[in-house]
C-alpha cells in the first residue's frame, strides 16, 4: 500500500515536472509549430500566403516563406536578435525553420552563451559530431555547417550552428518525418527537371523563334511604308 507521504512526493514531482515538459516541446519555435499549415503561418507573420515562393511543384509542392522581423518598426522588432527566418513547407505543412541571427546583435556571445539561452527553453542538449544543411533547397550549392549543439526527440530536431560566412549564429528546426518526405521529394524533383531539361529547351527556343517572327511580321508593313532608299 502506498503511504500518504509517498503519494504526496509523487504528486509534487509530477507537478514540478509539468513546466519542464512544456518547455521541452521541440516542435515549437516562438509562435510557430512544425506541421502548421501555410495559411496559419502566413497569418501569424501578417503576410499573404501568395508571398510564399514555390520551389518545386512535383512530386510534392515545396514552398518557402521568408520573415524579417527587423523590417518592422516596432520596438520589439528593433530589439530582436533575429535577422531572418526561412520557413519551408511540404505540401502546405511547415517542416523546416532556419533562423539567421543578426551578427551585430549577437556580437560577443560565445557558444556557451547561446547554448545556455536555448537550453532554458528546450532542455539539455547533446554535442554531436555532425553537420547540417542550412541553405535553401532552391540554391544550387548547399551550405554544410557544423552542429554546435543539438536538442532532439523522436519527432523533432533543433540544431545550433554558426554560418560559415560571417560566423553569425543560426538555428535549424525540423520535423524528422516531414523533412524525410520533403528531401525525398526534392531529390525526385531535381531528377525530373534534369530529365525534362532538353525538351524544355526545345520548347523555349521554339517560343522565342515564334515571338521573333511575330514581331517582324508586325513591324514589316510599317517599316516597308516608311522605307526610303
Amino acid at each position: 500500500m502506498v503511504s500518504a507521504r509517498s503519494l504526496v512526493i509523487s504528486i509534487s514531482l509530477a507537478v514540478l515536472s509539468m513546466p519542464l515538459l512544456y518547455a521541452q516541446d521541440l516542435s515549437k519555435y516562438r509562435e510557430f509549430h512544425l506541421g502548421m499549415n501555410l495559411l496559419a503561418a502566413a497569418k501569424q507573420l501578417d503576410v499573404k500566403p501568395s508571398e510564399a515562393k514555390v520551389i518545386y511543384q512535383r512530386p510534392a509542392v515545396i514552398q518557402e516563406l521568408v520573415w524579417r522581423p527587423q523590417s518592422s518598426y516596432s520596438s520589439s522588432a528593433q530589439a530582436d536578435p533575429v535577422k531572418e527566418v526561412l520557413f519551408s513547407f511540404y505540401n502546405g505543412e511547415l517542416y523546416r525553420i532556419v533562423v539567421n541571427y543578426d551578427r551585430d546583435r549577437t556580437k560577443g556571445l560565445t557558444d556557451e552563451d547561446l547554448i545556455d539561452a536555448i537550453s532554458a527553453k528546450y532542455g539539455t542538449p547533446t554535442m554531436p559530431a555532425a553537420k547540417i544543411i542550412s541553405s535553401s533547397p532552391s540554391q544550387v550549392y548547399s551550405d554544410s555547417e557544423k552542429v554546435i549543439a543539438r536538442w532532439e526527440d523522436s519527432e523533432c530536431s533543433i540544431n545550433l550552428f554558426r554560418f560559415s560566412y560571417g560566423s553569425a549564429p543560426g538555428m535549424l528546426v525540423f520535423s524528422k518525418r516531414l523533412d524525410t518526405l520533403a528531401q525525398a521529394a526534392i531529390v525526385q524533383a531535381i531528377r525530373l527537371n534534369e530529365q525534362e531539361a532538353p525538351q524544355r529547351e526545345i520548347e523555349r527556343q521554339k517560343k522565342q523563334d515564334e515571338e521573333k517572327r511575330a514581331a517582324e511580321q508586325a513591324a514589316r508593313p510599317v517599316n516597308k511604308a516608311n522605307f526610303r532608299p
